[in-house]
Protein backbone atom coordinates (compact mmCIF):
# COMPACT_ATOMS: atom_id res chain seq x y z
CA UNK A 1 0.00 0.00 0.00
CA UNK A 2 1.51 3.53 -0.81
CA UNK A 3 1.81 5.56 1.84
CA UNK A 4 0.26 9.17 1.38
CA UNK A 5 2.77 12.25 0.85
CA UNK A 6 1.77 15.40 2.58
CA UNK A 7 3.45 18.86 1.46
CA UNK A 8 5.12 21.06 4.23
CA UNK A 9 2.04 22.97 3.95
CA UNK A 10 -0.52 20.58 4.61
CA UNK A 11 1.50 19.20 7.57
CA UNK A 12 1.02 22.15 8.81
CA UNK A 13 -2.54 22.34 8.56
CA UNK A 14 -2.80 18.82 10.21
CA UNK A 15 -0.64 20.01 12.85
CA UNK A 16 -2.86 23.24 13.50
CA UNK A 17 -6.13 21.18 13.25
CA UNK A 18 -5.15 18.92 15.65
CA UNK A 19 -3.85 21.21 18.11
CA UNK A 20 -7.13 23.19 17.74
CA UNK A 21 -9.33 19.83 17.74
CA UNK A 22 -6.87 19.03 21.32
CA UNK A 23 -8.11 22.65 22.95
CA UNK A 24 -11.82 22.29 21.83
CA UNK A 25 -11.40 18.62 23.57
CA UNK A 26 -9.71 19.79 26.87
CA UNK A 27 -12.24 23.08 27.33
CA UNK A 28 -15.32 20.86 26.93
CA UNK A 29 -13.59 18.48 29.59
CA UNK A 30 -13.42 21.06 31.89
CA UNK A 31 -17.02 22.62 30.95
CA UNK A 32 -18.61 19.07 32.15
CA UNK A 33 -15.96 19.77 35.18
CA UNK A 34 -17.67 23.10 35.50
CA UNK A 35 -21.22 21.85 35.52
CA UNK A 36 -20.56 18.35 38.26
CA UNK A 37 -18.67 20.16 40.34
CA UNK A 38 -20.09 23.63 40.43
CA UNK A 39 -23.47 24.03 39.12
CA UNK A 40 -25.28 21.10 39.42
CA UNK A 41 -24.36 19.89 42.94
CA UNK A 42 -26.51 23.43 44.35
CA UNK A 43 -28.74 22.95 41.03
CA UNK A 44 -27.24 26.38 39.64
CA UNK A 45 -27.67 26.11 36.29
CA UNK A 46 -26.29 27.16 33.29
CA UNK A 47 -28.19 29.21 30.40
CA UNK A 48 -29.24 28.05 27.08
CA UNK A 49 -30.21 24.09 25.37
CA UNK A 50 -27.66 23.18 28.23
CA UNK A 51 -29.57 24.81 31.06
CA UNK A 52 -32.76 23.34 29.54
CA UNK A 53 -30.79 19.74 29.85
CA UNK A 54 -29.98 20.53 33.09
CA UNK A 55 -33.81 21.02 33.94
CA UNK A 56 -34.68 18.23 32.20
CA UNK A 57 -31.98 16.21 34.36
CA UNK A 58 -32.83 17.32 37.73
CA UNK A 59 -36.68 16.80 37.02
CA UNK A 60 -36.19 13.35 34.78
CA UNK A 61 -33.88 10.05 36.04
CA UNK A 62 -32.58 10.42 32.36
CA UNK A 63 -28.56 11.84 32.81
CA UNK A 64 -27.94 15.68 31.71
CA UNK A 65 -25.57 14.52 28.52
CA UNK A 66 -28.09 12.57 27.41
CA UNK A 67 -30.12 15.65 27.23
CA UNK A 68 -27.76 17.92 25.95
CA UNK A 69 -27.30 15.65 22.45
CA UNK A 70 -31.20 15.26 22.23
CA UNK A 71 -32.18 19.03 22.39
CA UNK A 72 -29.15 19.83 20.30
CA UNK A 73 -29.99 17.86 16.84
CA UNK A 74 -32.15 20.46 15.44
CA UNK A 75 -29.84 23.46 16.24
CA UNK A 76 -26.92 21.24 14.78
CA UNK A 77 -29.05 20.81 11.43
CA UNK A 78 -29.19 24.63 11.38
CA UNK A 79 -25.36 25.40 12.06
CA UNK A 80 -24.89 22.98 9.39
CA UNK A 81 -26.84 24.94 6.44
CA UNK A 82 -25.28 28.25 7.68
CA UNK A 83 -21.77 28.04 9.79
CA UNK A 84 -20.53 25.05 7.29
CA UNK A 85 -19.69 21.53 7.79
CA UNK A 86 -15.98 21.95 9.89
CA UNK A 87 -17.47 23.91 12.09
CA UNK A 88 -20.65 21.88 12.92
CA UNK A 89 -17.92 18.52 13.32
CA UNK A 90 -16.21 20.39 15.87
CA UNK A 91 -19.45 21.62 17.32
CA UNK A 92 -20.37 17.64 17.50
CA UNK A 93 -17.13 16.72 19.11
CA UNK A 94 -17.42 19.10 21.83
CA UNK A 95 -20.86 18.54 22.71
CA UNK A 96 -20.16 14.61 22.83
CA UNK A 97 -17.02 14.98 24.89
CA UNK A 98 -19.03 17.29 27.17
CA UNK A 99 -22.11 14.78 27.62
CA UNK A 100 -19.20 12.08 27.88
CA UNK A 101 -17.28 14.00 30.70
CA UNK A 102 -20.22 14.76 32.32
CA UNK A 103 -21.10 10.60 32.49
CA UNK A 104 -17.88 10.15 34.05
CA UNK A 105 -16.83 13.14 36.03
CA UNK A 106 -19.12 12.62 39.52
CA UNK A 107 -21.63 15.08 40.76
CA UNK A 108 -19.62 16.31 43.60
CA UNK A 109 -19.90 19.34 45.86
CA UNK A 110 -16.74 20.56 47.26
CA UNK A 111 -18.20 23.82 48.92
CA UNK A 112 -21.51 24.28 50.67
CA UNK A 113 -21.78 27.97 49.52
CA UNK A 114 -23.52 28.40 46.47
CA UNK A 115 -22.80 31.50 45.97
CA UNK A 116 -18.94 30.62 45.60
CA UNK A 117 -20.20 27.62 43.29
CA UNK A 118 -22.17 30.05 40.91
CA UNK A 119 -18.93 31.76 40.67
CA UNK A 120 -16.46 29.48 40.12
CA UNK A 121 -18.73 27.52 37.86
CA UNK A 122 -19.10 30.52 35.71
CA UNK A 123 -16.38 31.25 35.79
CA UNK A 124 -14.64 27.96 34.54
CA UNK A 125 -17.80 27.65 32.21
CA UNK A 126 -16.87 31.17 30.49
CA UNK A 127 -13.39 29.87 29.99
CA UNK A 128 -14.36 26.67 28.19
CA UNK A 129 -17.22 28.09 26.09
CA UNK A 130 -14.96 31.36 25.10
CA UNK A 131 -11.90 28.44 23.98
CA UNK A 132 -14.46 26.40 22.24
CA UNK A 133 -15.65 29.07 20.16
CA UNK A 134 -12.17 30.90 19.71
CA UNK A 135 -11.06 27.70 18.04
CA UNK A 136 -14.43 27.31 15.56
CA UNK A 137 -16.31 25.09 17.20
CA UNK A 138 -19.17 25.39 19.92
CA UNK A 139 -21.18 23.72 22.71
CA UNK A 140 -24.36 23.56 20.75
CA UNK A 141 -27.17 25.45 21.57
CA UNK A 142 -27.54 29.23 21.88
CA UNK A 143 -23.81 29.24 21.25
CA UNK A 144 -24.85 28.69 17.27
CA UNK A 145 -27.67 31.02 17.90
CA UNK A 146 -25.50 33.81 19.21
CA UNK A 147 -22.33 33.14 16.51
CA UNK A 148 -24.97 33.41 13.34
CA UNK A 149 -26.62 36.62 14.77
CA UNK A 150 -22.81 38.20 15.37
CA UNK A 151 -22.44 37.47 11.84
CA UNK A 152 -25.14 40.25 11.14
CA UNK A 153 -24.77 42.47 14.34
CA UNK A 154 -21.46 42.69 14.85
CA UNK A 155 -22.02 42.74 18.83
CA UNK A 156 -19.79 40.94 21.88
CA UNK A 157 -20.69 37.40 22.13
CA UNK A 158 -20.84 37.42 25.58
CA UNK A 159 -23.40 39.89 26.29
CA UNK A 160 -25.74 38.31 23.75
CA UNK A 161 -25.60 35.22 24.74
CA UNK A 162 -26.36 36.73 28.46
CA UNK A 163 -29.19 37.78 26.69
CA UNK A 164 -30.49 35.34 25.32
CA UNK A 165 -30.33 32.71 27.97
CA UNK A 166 -32.49 35.08 30.16
CA UNK A 167 -35.22 33.09 29.23
CA UNK A 168 -33.56 29.79 30.86
CA UNK A 169 -33.11 32.00 34.41
CA UNK A 170 -36.98 32.93 34.13
CA UNK A 171 -37.63 29.09 33.33
CA UNK A 172 -35.72 28.17 36.07
CA UNK A 173 -37.03 30.15 39.22
CA UNK A 174 -40.37 28.54 38.37
CA UNK A 175 -39.16 25.44 38.57
CA UNK A 176 -36.26 25.63 41.20
CA UNK A 177 -37.22 28.85 43.55
CA UNK A 178 -36.04 32.51 42.80
CA UNK A 179 -32.90 32.33 44.96
CA UNK A 180 -31.31 29.57 42.77
CA UNK A 181 -32.76 31.97 39.50
CA UNK A 182 -30.53 34.48 41.10
CA UNK A 183 -27.79 32.05 41.41
CA UNK A 184 -28.26 31.16 37.47
CA UNK A 185 -28.16 34.79 36.40
CA UNK A 186 -25.04 35.82 38.32
CA UNK A 187 -23.40 32.76 36.85
CA UNK A 188 -24.60 33.53 33.50
CA UNK A 189 -23.84 36.73 33.67
CA UNK A 190 -19.88 35.91 34.87
CA UNK A 191 -19.77 33.14 32.21
CA UNK A 192 -20.25 35.92 29.50
CA UNK A 193 -17.87 38.80 31.01
CA UNK A 194 -15.16 35.54 30.84
CA UNK A 195 -16.37 34.56 27.01
CA UNK A 196 -16.09 38.33 25.83
CA UNK A 197 -12.40 38.38 27.45
CA UNK A 198 -11.25 35.36 25.29
CA UNK A 199 -13.51 35.72 22.37
CA UNK A 200 -12.44 39.11 21.02
CA UNK A 201 -13.25 38.97 17.30
CA UNK A 202 -15.94 41.80 17.78
CA UNK A 203 -13.12 44.17 19.14
CA UNK A 204 -11.19 46.53 16.26
CA UNK A 205 -8.65 47.87 15.98
CA UNK A 206 -6.98 50.68 14.41
CA UNK A 207 -3.85 50.14 12.88
CA UNK A 208 -1.24 52.15 11.77
CA UNK A 209 2.12 51.42 9.81
CA UNK A 210 4.96 53.85 9.24
CA UNK A 211 7.82 52.54 6.64
CA UNK A 212 10.22 52.57 4.71
CA UNK A 213 9.13 48.98 2.28
CA UNK A 214 5.50 50.41 1.81
CA UNK A 215 5.17 47.75 -1.61
CA UNK A 216 6.50 44.94 0.21
CA UNK A 217 4.05 45.14 3.29
CA UNK A 218 1.21 46.30 1.45
CA UNK A 219 1.39 43.08 -0.90
CA UNK A 220 2.38 40.64 2.08
CA UNK A 221 -1.00 42.29 4.41
CA UNK A 222 -3.02 41.41 1.06
CA UNK A 223 -2.10 37.86 0.79
CA UNK A 224 -2.66 37.61 4.55
CA UNK A 225 -5.63 39.66 5.81
CA UNK A 226 -8.87 40.68 3.75
CA UNK A 227 -9.25 44.00 4.58
CA UNK A 228 -8.75 47.47 2.20
CA UNK A 229 -5.57 49.26 3.38
CA UNK A 230 -5.04 53.36 2.71
CA UNK A 231 -1.35 53.99 1.63
CA UNK A 232 -0.22 57.42 2.14
CA UNK A 233 3.07 58.80 1.11
CA UNK A 234 4.69 60.47 4.28
CA UNK A 235 8.01 61.78 4.98
CA UNK A 236 10.34 62.12 8.53
CA UNK A 237 10.27 65.25 9.71
CA UNK A 238 13.86 64.67 11.05
CA UNK A 239 15.29 62.40 8.22
CA UNK A 240 13.27 63.94 5.43
CA UNK A 241 13.33 60.15 4.08
CA UNK A 242 10.59 59.37 1.88
CA UNK A 243 8.19 56.67 4.07
CA UNK A 244 4.89 54.88 3.50
CA UNK A 245 1.83 55.31 5.59
CA UNK A 246 -0.28 52.55 6.17
CA UNK A 247 -3.92 52.36 7.61
CA UNK A 248 -6.42 49.67 7.97
CA UNK A 249 -8.96 48.42 10.96
CA UNK A 250 -8.40 44.58 11.91
CA UNK A 251 -9.78 42.91 14.40
CA UNK A 252 -7.97 41.60 17.77
CA UNK A 253 -7.68 38.28 16.08
CA UNK A 254 -5.85 39.56 13.30
CA UNK A 255 -2.70 41.06 14.95
CA UNK A 256 -0.91 37.97 15.85
CA UNK A 257 -0.61 38.13 11.60
CA UNK A 258 0.21 41.82 11.41
CA UNK A 259 3.58 40.99 14.10
CA UNK A 260 4.57 38.23 12.12
CA UNK A 261 4.30 39.91 8.43
CA UNK A 262 5.73 43.14 10.43
CA UNK A 263 9.03 41.00 11.55
CA UNK A 264 9.69 39.23 8.10
CA UNK A 265 9.42 42.58 6.15
CA UNK A 266 10.22 45.41 8.11
CA UNK A 267 10.81 44.99 11.91
CA UNK A 268 11.95 48.27 12.22
CA UNK A 269 8.65 50.25 11.03
CA UNK A 270 7.02 52.38 13.44
CA UNK A 271 3.11 50.87 14.49
CA UNK A 272 0.58 52.45 16.41
CA UNK A 273 -2.19 50.53 17.25
CA UNK A 274 -5.88 51.38 19.10
CA UNK A 275 -9.02 50.50 19.75
CA UNK A 276 -11.54 51.32 17.57
CA UNK A 277 -14.62 52.76 18.54
CA UNK A 278 -17.10 52.14 15.64
CA UNK A 279 -16.68 51.12 12.36
CA UNK A 280 -18.63 52.26 9.47
CA UNK A 281 -18.58 51.20 6.05
CA UNK A 282 -17.43 48.45 3.97
CA UNK A 283 -15.91 46.41 6.95
CA UNK A 284 -15.72 42.53 6.60
CA UNK A 285 -17.11 41.64 9.62
CA UNK A 286 -16.17 37.54 9.66
CA UNK A 287 -14.76 34.99 7.88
Amino acid sequence: MQRAVYSADERSLLLNYFVKLAIIVAASILLGFAFNVFLLPHEVLTGGVTGVAMIFGLMTPVNTGFWIIILNIPIVILGWMKLGKEFIINSIISVAVTSVSMLYIPIVQITEDALLSSVWGGVLTGVGIGLIIRYYSSTGGFDVVGILLIKKWDIPLGGLIFALNSGVVVLSGFFFGWELALYTMLSIYITGIVIDRIHTRHVKLNLMVVTSHGEELRRALLENLVRGITVIDGQGAYSREEKKVLYTVITRYELEIIRNVLKEIDPDAFVSISQSMQVMGNFRKDD
